[in-house]
């Protein structure tokens, strides 16, 4: 999930789809998000399977990225954890695909004008699956270039739905079994 410095509301509506159930964690999930707002991009992942101390609210998330941003930039691929299940590396979207491929992970990218994911999961996905999404800016024509090399374009309808929506949807057709992994 990208975004730009004056977006951190998308980004922690995002967190919170990514990570929170009704009553807990998803412990399998992470949502990396990688702010752009100036010359050294940063990304900071949050992963379900060993945090805590979080809490499902907006201020609670913008809190925590806050602290991260007071912490001195990691040099990229270089992740430090600042809290349990909460780490930071420099790096853009770039560095994430690459690290990405590198543990071949299956990455798609989310695409109003792409074919359907739900007639895309026939058969069993073996890998750990990365979803691509933008906030309320596209991606850049590098990003999609790197993207289109390494990523299955998919679509979760004609609409340009809201980050933490899509994140709902597809953790509803993970859920359901929809989407094979």
């Amino acid at each position: 999930m990208s975004g730009g410095s004056g977006r951190i509301d998308v980004l922690v509506r995002a967190i919170n789809a990514a990570l929170f159930l009704s009553h807990g964690i998803r412990k399998d999930s992470e949502i990396t998000i990688h702010l752009m707002g100036n010359d050294r991009p940063r990304r900071i992942r949050f992963d379900g399977s060993s945090i805590w101390g979080l809490h499902p609210d907006e201020r609670a998330i913008a809190g925590q990225v806050s602290k991260v941003l007071q912490e001195p930039l990691p040099a990229p691929g270089m992740w430090v954890e600042l809290h349990p299940g909460i780490s930071h590396s420099g790096g853009d979207m770039i560095t994430t695909i690459e690290e990405w491929d590198k543990h071949n992970i299956t990455m798609i990218k989310l695409d109003s004008d792409a074919p359907m994911i739900s007639d895309h999961f026939e058969h069993r996905i073996e890998n750990d699956l990365a979803f691509f999404l933008s906030d309320d800016l596209p991606f850049t024509d590098h990003e999609i270039s790197a993207l289109d090399n390494l990523a299955i374009p998919l679509s979760l309808g004609d609409n340009w739905l809201q980050g933490h929506i899509a994140i709902g949807i597809v953790h509803y057709q993970i859920d359901n079994g929809l989407i094979n992994n």
